[in-house]
């Protein structure tokens, strides 16, 4: 495996090249599309754009664009600076969570996951330690929205011009993000805002994305999403929904790419979930507390020599952490070769309907992440082993509350599957 395949970033300058032009570092590539330049109204990636010929409109200007690509330049340079971060690999249990998020990072269209455990077993621990494993991706480079070079669902629209105007896009090498929604973030943090007063008297649509721009093509991550607003559970449920984040401010409407993976933790005892942005989380995963005695003084004593001299500590799993991390990379490659029998595929969909499970979103989150399984196994073909063990959390969430619903799920599992 080549050394960029993973890494902080393939890009890293030293403060005497922040002035060179993108095209002369030989870590950014360069990509150029083409398209008919003849017709009045142009289809790219299902959107039609209209042209503007005898009729004039507001440009769009990003405010973020300019300070994104320096951003972008000092990413490595502030990742080494930053907080040392709980290595994945040195959690101690909690097998279900882990392997929940780890079948999000390999497959992000399984939609998420659902964290739900008592206080203090290491939920919020466990999903920002994941930051060391997450792949690179392909970029556009100085793109605010992480846009993908060559998939133009997930451009922005300042990008998609550029390719069908057959300009050339400098592209990078970057890790996936991890962007962490705070309780109290306003409306205008999360989706951005737009500068009335730059619309009014230069005639431009002046916008300064938000953390959703930022999630595009990552990840984003609410603590107690439990305890989460409810206008900002609807600009979630809204985004998850079509994949892009629409701002509206004064008669100015702005639309932009924000397909994350939304990762979401909370104690059940503060409070319900809206079922409405449960159902948007692919998986489901219980975490309890440890009560092996033994397992819990090696948990305290792990902890305790983390907080003594963590870079220290983060060396002596340094090794298990590439080793995972290579996993996953390898996962990721051979996903799409992963095949399903039909006969399973229709026991999943049996499992389903007998347990009422409403819509669809079961059936296609239970056979993604059975195909994860594989991948992260390093086989290509699915097993009954894989369907039962990841079933539980694709459906657990789904079902309708009954007094004996955890046991009719187990011995429907059962019969079904195993």
């Amino acid at each position: 495996m080549s050394s960029t395949t993973l890494g902080t970033s393939s890009i890293a300058f030293l403060p005497s090249r922040y002035l060179s032009s993108p095209s002369s570092n030989p870590s950014i590539h360069t990509l150029s599309l083409t398209s008919g330049q003849n017709c009045s109204k142009k289809l790219y990636g299902g959107i039609g754009i209209s042209s503007t010929k005898g009729k004039s409109r507001l440009p769009v200007v990003n405010v973020a664009t300019e300070v994104n690509s320096v951003e972008q330049s000092l990413n490595t340079i502030s990742k080494e600076s930053a907080r040392p971060v709980y290595p994945f690999a040195a959690i101690v249990g909690q097998d279900e969570m882990k392997l929940c998020l780890l079948l999000n990072v390999i497959d992000p269209k399984i939609g998420g996951v659902m964290i739900m455990g008592d206080r203090g077993t290491g939920k919020s621990t466990t999903v920002r330690s994941l930051v060391d494993l997450l792949p690179e991706i392909k970029v556009v480079f100085g793109d605010p929205y992480n846009s993908d070079p060559e998939d133009p669902e997930v451009m922005g629209v300042e990008v998609r011009d550029r390719v069908i105007k057959g300009e050339q896009l400098s592209i990078v090498l970057s890790k996936i993000n991890m962007v962490d929604l705070p309780l109290g973030a306003t409306e205008d943090r999360v989706c951005g805002t737009i500068d009335i007063e730059k619309a009014l008297t230069e005639g431009v649509k002046a916008f300064e994305p938000g953390l959703l721009a930022k999630a595009n093509r990552g990840i984003l991550y609410v603590d107690e999403v439990n305890l989460l607003d409810d206008h900002l559970v609807d600009v979630l449920l809204d985004s998850a929904a079509s994949g892009w984040n629409t701002v509206e401010r004064e008669g100015i409407s702005i639309s932009r790419p924000a397909r994350f993976i939304l990762i979401g933790s909370g104690n059940p005892e503060e409070g319900e979930l809206r079922p409405q942005l449960l159902d948007r989380f692919g998986m489901h995963a219980q975490v309890g507390t440890v009560r092996d005695a033994e397992l819990r003084v090696k948990i305290v004593e792990e902890r305790a020599r983390f907080d003594k001299n963590p870079k220290e500590f983060r060396e002596t799993y340094k090794a298990e952490q590439e080793k995972l991390t290579d996993q996953i990379t390898s996962a990721r490659k051979i996903l799409s070769s992963v095949r399903i029998d039909q006969d399973l595929k229709v026991k999943i969909s049996r499992v389903c309907a007998e347990l009422n499970v409403d819509g669809l979103r079961g059936d296609i989150v239970s056979n993604r992440a059975a195909k994860a399984l594989a991948a992260l196994k390093g086989r290509d073909q699915v097993t009954v082993e894989d369907i039962a063990t990841v079933i539980p959390n694709c459906l657990r969430h789904r079902l309708r509350k009954d007094p004996f619903g955890v046991n009719r799920f187990r011995f429907t599992c059962h019969r079904e599957i195993l």
